[in-house]
């Protein structure tokens, strides 16, 4: 029984192997520059996978798509500037830093200045309330000393 889950545990842990056997191009030189580029597009179905580790159907269009590109003669960059022509820069999984993309690139750390600028603003608000603190009366005051001399 244990051998068995330790079987299916490592079966699981194993990334998929996506690729079909009938996708690999003959040329090891293309089918290696093939396989870079299916690692550097984006799986539109998955979305956090590139089309190298996905078993969606549209990834494999996809890198049927890069082979294709790649025995008409075009060069990495035209097979993923092809890619993007038709997909927009979602398909890459590094989109290029530009206008389209800035919120990309910049909104994560916009949106942690905002929760430390929110934290900072909360937290001298509450600095505020703790520091004005009323004095205590008469009646107070002696409460408190009888409570001191007790112990």
């Amino acid at each position: 029984m244990r051998v068995l889950l330790v079987l299916l545990i490592a079966l699981w842990s194993v990334p998929s192997l996506a690729l079909i056997a009938g996708e690999e191009l003959a040329d090891p030189v293309l089918e290696a520059r093939a396989r870079e580029i299916s690692k550097e597009l984006r799986c539109l179905v998955c979305q956090n996978q590139s089309i190298d580790d996905s078993n969606a159907g549209l990834a494999k269009d996809l890198r049927a798509l890069v082979r294709e590109r790649l025995l008409a003669g075009d060069s990495d960059s035209e097979v993923t500037a092809y890619a993007v022509a038709r997909y927009g820069d979602f398909v890459l999984l590094r989109p290029p830093f530009k206008a389209a993309t800035y919120a990309l690139w910049l909104g994560p750390a916009a949106m942690l200045l905002l929760a430390f600028a929110g934290a900072g603003v909360y937290m001298r608000r509450q600095s505020r309330h703790v520091n004005k603190a009323a004095p205590l009366d008469d009646d107070e005051r002696l409460r408190l000393n009888s409570l001191l001399d007790d112990s």
